[in-house]
């Protein structure tokens, strides 16, 4: 069989054999601790699914529009209005099987061959995989010496004629940063000197802590018509598995990403929609600001464990639900006559001899990190973080 060369470009995740591993040693027996989890631990709220099946017992199983219902829309629209202040009409708003569909479309739309696209870094997985798809080139912008949060004065330096669009997350995928209003707006001056359409990957942006202020760079004075707003039910309502992500931006766009979409996988699944009207529109009793009080409590838990930790270090996390850990101090030493070259390798020890599952930075571009979730119980958390300091104790 002859594959393509485009399918070829693509990179296999640096997770998968850790996580295949992880998988296999739990089927075993084996009493693994996971700290892998992109999605909260906490059910879908009653509400929600109460929802989903009245949808189902009104026959509301049928094809919908390609991007999405009008009531759908509809929600998204006094949402963002809510949310950002910002008002958009139906015909620029898509709804997609995830938010991930609404990212690669919109690259699709965006993206000529060899077409450039700027990506902070560390970065999540699949940014640098999906512009290789489309046939762009990603760019790679350091932000690690700068507290994981992209500053205008290096971004300059990675701008060039082919240059097209900046790919931003905020709260970010893996290190839980999140952008200061100062930093969008210098960033959203340079995007408008140099022609640059902005990527606004915003699927975290309820889960903040410590009343750090939440901003969007759509909202900056002449940004609106050259920023796409990627959002959706999945992290806020714990509806990972619903699969409904929601686009917003200029109408073009969001008419060409509609195309694609109906060329592709069509309209997304119609009784999730009905459920995500629910998640968007009624009052969820609380349901929200207890899963983020109890994010927060386990976010300072962690952090706290961490910097005590020998060879170890992280920041606190000011939104989203992962700590990024440096371990760099761990490199050259040796458990149990293995040594520890890289985040893979790290992972890959600490998961045999310790039975804690971790995400190797690598996969997010940072060798010298791991990233740990904290989606999951305290109690695994601290047997978790216990085996991890036996470990790094161990380390000669």
């Amino acid at each position: 069989m002859i594959i393509s060369q485009k399918a070829q470009l693509i990179s296999p995740s640096p997770t998968l054999a850790v996580d295949a591993k992880a998988k296999q040693m739990k089927s075993e027996g084996h009493d693994i601790i996971g700290f892998g989890a992109g999605e909260p631990d906490f059910d879908t709220p009653d509400h929600i699914k109460s929802a989903a099946i009245a949808a189902i017992n009104q026959g509301l199983t049928k094809y919908t529009p390609v991007g999405g219902t009008k009531e759908l829309k509809n929600a998204i629209s006094d949402y963002f209005k809510k949310q950002l202040g910002i008002s958009y009409a139906q015909d620029e708003i898509i709804v997609s099987t995830g938010a991930k569909q609404c990212l690669f479309n919109a690259l699709y739309c965006l993206i000529d061959e060899g077409d450039k696209v700027l990506i902070p870094s560390p970065y999540w997985v699949s940014y640098t995989e999906m512009v290789k798809l489309c046939g762009g080139i990603p760019v790679l912008v350091p932000t690690i010496e700068d507290g994981f949060v992209l500053k205008a004065d290096t971004l300059k330096n990675y701008i060039d004629k082919k240059t097209k669009v900046l790919m931003i997350n905020s709260p970010n995928n893996p290190c839980g940063s999140v952008y200061s209003k100062q930093d969008l707006e210098q960033i959203a001056k340079l995007c408008i000197e140099n022609n640059i359409f902005v990527i606004s990957d915003e699927i975290y942006s309820e889960l903040i802590y410590d009343d750090v202020e939440y901003a969007s760079i759509a909202s900056f004075e002449n940004m609106l018509e050259r920023t796409l707003i990627i959002n959706g039910v999945s992290k806020t309502f714990a509806m990972t598995g619903w699969r409904i992500g929601f686009a917003a931006g200029p109408k073009q766009l969001i008419k060409a990403m509609e195309n694609v979409q109906g060329h592709t996988t069509s309209n997304p699944n119609s009784i999730a929609q009905s459920a995500s009207v629910a998640a968007l529109t009624q009052k969820d009793n609380g349901v929200l600001s207890a899963m983020v009080n109890e994010f927060s409590k386990r976010r300072k838990y962690m952090v706290e464990r961490i910097n005590s930790m020998k060879y170890l270090s992280c920041r606190l996390p000011l939104g989203a639900f992962y700590v990024f850990v440096d371990i760099s101090e761990t490199f050259g030493k040796q458990c149990n006559g293995k040594t520890i070259n890289n985040s893979t390798d790290f992972a890959q020890i600490l998961l045999e001899n310790f039975k804690v599952a971790v995400v190797p930075g690598i996969a997010f571009g940072a060798d010298d990190f791991i990233r740990l979730s904290y989606a999951t119980s305290m109690e695994n958390i601290e047997k978790g973080l216990d085996r991890i300091e036996q470990y790094v104790l161990s380390l000669k």
